[in-house]
């Protein structure tokens, strides 16, 4: 995942990693590749809707700007997992996170990052949990070896519980890109307490899928949405799908292809899962848009670092996902984009279906800079490393 990690380079490292961010930036943001200009079939009878327009979701943008810039707890950072709680509210789930204190528009270099918190939001109004305590925060969700760490995924709620898949990390080397996966884990944490201590257990690992990208609940079956991230092996990242019934702690099938209505499309083996979608993101999100469509939304990870939130659209959860469409590129990133920056970049776009319509998609994406050297673009300018969020208007 592209998630900040603090790191010192050279002044010379750090020119030659610049220029190479603009080589690739500037030619993501020129290459385009091939978008559905208007309807197209989906299934029989189904055809995909068409994008009206985006614009600036400013409810949410002024909200957190606000919260953020008050210095009492979040300040900025990734992941923007939301989940509906039975109270009607709703929480926020973000992974790496900056803590107070704040002066903005700039960041003093001794605010803290941690790798995880919760916000929950009533109203318009927002409050941060964290592990730790105020003057030493810590993230919320720790694994048992202290050097690792978790990233969030979508957490959604199972009965009284608020349940979040998330992956474990590790460091392997000096440089920020020295990271590697270890496991998935669930977190469960109940609707009436999110302050409690978390229960952690393991989930399905063996074949090295990032089981977290998703979550999506219809009726008592969760089908839970993986990545299988080849990273230098091979570049390519791909969908794959996995369902359970009930707490995402019981018995995982996987998807082998074929019609999913059909037992024998299900396997108990991790191994037998397929891959369903090329160039998804680490982070992404499937929902229903409609009765009979569902929408995934993501980055297009095609080209490195490219801004381009695409959709494709299926008449099942688990697909064939079909009738790509453009939805927005990023302004913010790249040498020619709004901060005029070769370092910095987006990642990770989802919905938040709970805000949303058949109509109007809310989505989120993530902003973050290649130079996350202590005192670098992070700290210069708060807003780089903030959640941008979107209204994606579609037609009927």
């Amino acid at each position: 995942m592209l998630h900040l990690l603090r790191s010192a380079t050279t002044g010379a490292a750090r020119r030659r990693r610049v220029a190479a961010a603009a080589a690739v930036l500037g030619a993501g943001a020129l290459a385009l590749a091939p978008a559905v200009a208007g309807a197209a079939p989906v299934c029989t009878g189904v055809t995909s809707p068409s994008v009206t327009g985006v614009t600036t979701n400013t409810g949410l943008s002024s909200m957190f700007t606000r919260y953020g810039n008050g210095g009492t707890g979040w300040t900025g950072a990734d992941s923007t997992y939301s989940a509906r709680l039975p109270s009607g509210n709703d929480v926020w789930i973000f992974s790496d996170t900056f803590m107070p204190p704040i002066t903005a528009p700039t960041r003093p270099t001794t605010a803290p990052l941690i790798n995880n918190t919760l916000v929950p939001q009533s109203g318009s109004t927002l409050s941060t949990i964290q592990g730790g305590t105020t003057s030493s925060p810590a993230a919320k969700f720790r694994p048992a070896t202290a050097t690792h760490w978790y990233w969030m995924g979508g957490g959604s709620v199972s009965g009284s519980n608020l349940e979040i898949p998330m992956t474990e990390w590790r460091k392997i080397g000096p440089s920020a890109w020295d990271i590697e996966w270890q496991a998935n884990a669930l977190a469960r944490l109940p609707v009436s307490n999110l302050r409690a201590t978390p229960t952690i257990t393991a989930l399905p690992s063996a074949t090295r899928i990032h089981w977290a990208a998703w979550t999506l609940r219809e009726g008592t079956t969760t089908y839970v949405y993986g990545v299988e991230d080849l990273g230098a092996s091979g570049g390519s990242k791909w969908l794959h799908i996995a369902k359970v019934t009930g707490s995402l702690a019981n018995t995982w099938s996987y998807y082998r292809g074929g019609d999913p209505a059909l037992p024998a499309s299900w396997s108990a083996t991790e191994s037998d899962s397929i891959r369903v979608l090329e160039h998804v993101s680490n982070e992404h999100s499937v929902h229903r848009l409609r009765s009979g469509l569902y929408m995934l939304t993501t980055m297009d990870t095609s080209l490195a670092f490219n801004n381009e939130i695409v959709a494709y659209f299926s008449c099942s959860p688990v697909g064939p996902f079909v009738a790509r469409t453009s939805l927005y590129r990023a302004p913010e990133a790249g040498p020619f984009g709004s901060y005029g920056d070769g370092d910095v970049y987006a990642y990770n776009a989802h919905a938040h279906p709970q805000l949303s319509s058949s109509t109007n998609v809310v989505v989120t994406y993530n902003v973050n800079s290649l130079d996350a050297t202590i005192g670098g673009d992070l700290y210069r300018d708060v807003s780089i490393y903030r959640p941008r969020f979107i209204n994606v208007g579609l037609t009927p």
